[in-house]
């Protein structure tokens, strides 16, 4: 013991420093649980629009964006403009709507503003990190109309994005339109997917000015002067239809339409909109950003503990329909799942088809239906059974019940759900129902031929993932595409690409089984369905134990470096502390420099990349922050796990 430490003053001095630490933890704790309060400071206070301020800025914690919202003083018209470090990344841009009884689109006058500190804490069950924590400034403007209809715009602006809300406190009848538009300054380029109903056609780089006229998803990335923005819609409902951007020829604004330009039907006179959201920054932080989540609402499970992400055996890329009709062939992909140590297998299209046939079978015959045997071979193989369903099954609330239930008493794991192939409200509100439902059955669900997340993950923690991409599926996908959804469609949740089938002679990647096994990584997914044939992976021993080990929940991700469309890297954090890596390029063969932002110290990098005779795994020992050089086919790329080095360590393996 040394002097100081014998020194009883020393000790007393320690002891307080050690109890006031504590103290101040406990209260940030405490206060940060709180409900967040309105600001007495900015609460209501009516303002003319005469002689008074036509602008009001809302800024968020240090660092964040600044979002102006302003009337033209001419005809009373909103816009929204976002700023970030004094440089312009959305211009003055139109905001409001139009409804039966109201035009809230011009002619407004300001009556009032309040303003709150939002600051939540949450886990999620799936997505780009576990533990979520945000802080707002949400603040509430006031208009009416000259006939005085009411209409609030709700703001949100934190560190990495701003939003925008419309509340409707009085019955003005159905919605007929939105107003909303995001005008981009001059000379920014964009990332863009042509719209359908089922979010599946692929992204093109585009100047934004110059970009076909039409219609493109709601999912836009855009590189301005002031940053990236990333343009999104969050906290969709039954109460609302989705929304996708219109452009026109030539111009640099975005607007935003909603389904099939039907009206959103208003029931009880009070309507509040799905956010309209831009995730701002650097490219790392578009990627890595929780935005989108942070906004929608909290929870409605109140027990998660049995939501368990995992990867799953999918079994219809490497069998089809025929398979899925055959009790013999998938016993045989739960044990290939279970010899791999993947928790899941997913029966797909056939399993309640009559053989040959494609008339359905009751569920409660379990007669006439294999399934519930395949569910308990498998469950003494320690291997969860995952079904396909046809939404229409679920549609009449009797029929949902029986099916749900039957699966549940069966011991299935989870659902996909397919060809919605809709974002309409009528179609929201089914979502409503299947959600709650699902959830009270405890089955997981991942949705196919549906809308995209939009904050849904958050709400409803069950849903581990949606296709709402041209996935591995697809024939005619492009390397451009492949690079360009990390940036884009997974921005917004976790996206079922079922990447993994190398025996697929469409993929774009298809010289590169280096440059597939990485959209293992590259690629989040709450249920990572692994798209290939056993026999594709054992003739790939390197791709087979990396996919071994590749888990399907993070606690952190990290861009490492990217380019939109044309290369991206990410690397995510495993529960167990090792690093797992996985890039993609597009354009001729390269050596590709990977900065490795991992944290400080040691580390064992294991690269998997395409050597003259297959996957080449190579070890390398690097520190945290160096830059490691990767070599990568045309169109390619690589796969990488990395864990602390010490003396003698040569593997990762677990």
């Amino acid at each position: 013991m040394t002097q100081q430490e014998a020194d009883p003053m020393a000790v007393q001095r320690r002891i307080r420093s050690t109890v006031l630490t504590l103290c101040s933890t406990l209260l940030a704790t405490a206060v940060a649980a709180l409900p967040a309060q309105a600001d007495p400071a900015s609460a209501d206070r009516p303002e003319r629009l005469s002689g008074q301020s036509k602008s009001w800025e809302v800024r968020g914690p240090l660092g964040s964006p600044t979002a102006t919202v302003a009337l033209d003083p001419a005809d009373g018209h909103p816009t929204l403009t976002i700023r970030r470090g004094g440089r312009t990344v959305l211009e003055p841009s139109p905001v409001g709507l139009v409804t039966e009884r109201a035009d809230f689109s011009k002619g407004l006058t300001f009556t009032g503003r309040s303003t709150r500190t939002v600051a939540e804490h949450y886990t999620a069950s799936s997505g780009k990190r576990e533990k979520r924590s945000s802080l707002m400034t949400e603040t509430r403007f006031r208009f009416r109309t000259a006939s005085g209809a009411r209409l609030d715009l709700l703001t949100r602006v934190a560190k990495d994005g701003v939003a925008y809300r419309y509340v409707l406190p009085g019955d003005t009848g159905n919605v007929l339109r939105e107003t909303s538009a995001f005008t981009l300054p001059a000379g920014s380029d964009a990332v863009l997917g042509a719209y359908r109903s089922d979010n599946e056609l692929q992204f093109k780089r585009y100047e934004a000015g110059a970009a076909p006229a039409g219609s493109y998803m709601m999912q836009a990335l855009f590189r301005t002067g002031g940053g990236y923005a990333f343009v999104a819609e969050s906290d969709l409902n039954g109460s609302y239809s989705g929304a996708h951007l219109t452009h026109e020829a030539n111009s640099s604004t975005y607007q935003v339409g909603l389904w099939n330009n039907e009206p959103v039907q208003v029931t009880g006179g009070r309507l509040t909109t799905p956010w309209r959201a831009v995730i701002t920054g650097d490219l790392a932080t578009v990627t890595e950003s929780t935005f989108i989540d942070d906004i929608a609402a909290p929870s409605r499970v109140r027990d998660t503990s049995w939501i368990k992400p995992g990867t799953a055996l999918w079994t219809w890329l490497a069998g089809g329909r025929e398979a899925g009709q055959s009790l013999e062939a998938q016993k045989k992909y739960v044990d290939y799942a279970a010899e791999r140590g993947w928790p899941y297998e997913v029966v797909d299209a056939g399993w309640y088809f009559k053989p040959g046939e494609w008339e359905v079978i009751d569920p409660n015959w379990q007669t006439d239906n294999w399934m519930p045997e395949l569910v308990r071979y498998a469950a003494k193989k320690k291997v969860g059974i995952h079904v396909w369903l046809h939404w229409t099954l679920l549609t009449d609330p009797v029929e949902r019940e029986k099916w749900l239930g039957t699966l549940e008493r069966w011991g299935v794991k989870g659902v996909k759900i397919d060809f919605m192939d809709s974002e309409s409200q009528d179609r929201m509100r089914w979502y409503d129902d299947v959600l709650k439902a699902t959830a009270d059955h405890r089955l997981l669900v991942n949705f196919h031929g549906s809308t995209i997340p939009k904050g849904m993950q958050r709400t409803w923690p069950q849903v581990m993932t949606f296709e709402g991409v041209g996935g591995e599926e697809k024939r005619t996908n492009t390397a451009e595409h492949l690079a360009s959804l990390p940036f884009t469609r997974n921005v917004l949740g976790s996206m079922d690409f079922t990447p993994g089938a190398f025996h697929r002679p469409f993929r774009p990647n298809v010289a590169s089984d280096a440059g597939e096994l990485g959209l293992s990584v590259l690629y989040e997914s709450g249920i990572q369905n692994l798209a290939g044939t056993p026999e594709s992976y054992d003739a790939r021993p390197e791709a087979r134990r990396y996919l071994e080990q590749v888990p399907a929940s993070w606690k952190e991700t990290r861009l490492l470096t990217g380019d939109p469309g044309r290369s991206a890297v990410l690397a995510r954090l495993a529960q167990d502390g090792r690093w797992f890596i996985g890039g993609t390029f597009a354009g001729a063969a390269q050596s590709v420099d990977v900065p490795l932002r991992l944290g400080a110290g040691r580390w064992l990098v294991e690269t998997v990349t395409d050597g003259p005779s297959g996957l080449v795994r190579e070890p390398h020992v690097v520190r945290g922050g160096d830059t490691l050089t990767v070599p990568v086919v045309a169109d390619g790329g690589f796969a990488a796990l990395a864990c602390r080095w010490f003396p003698g360590r040569t593997t990762c393996d677990r």
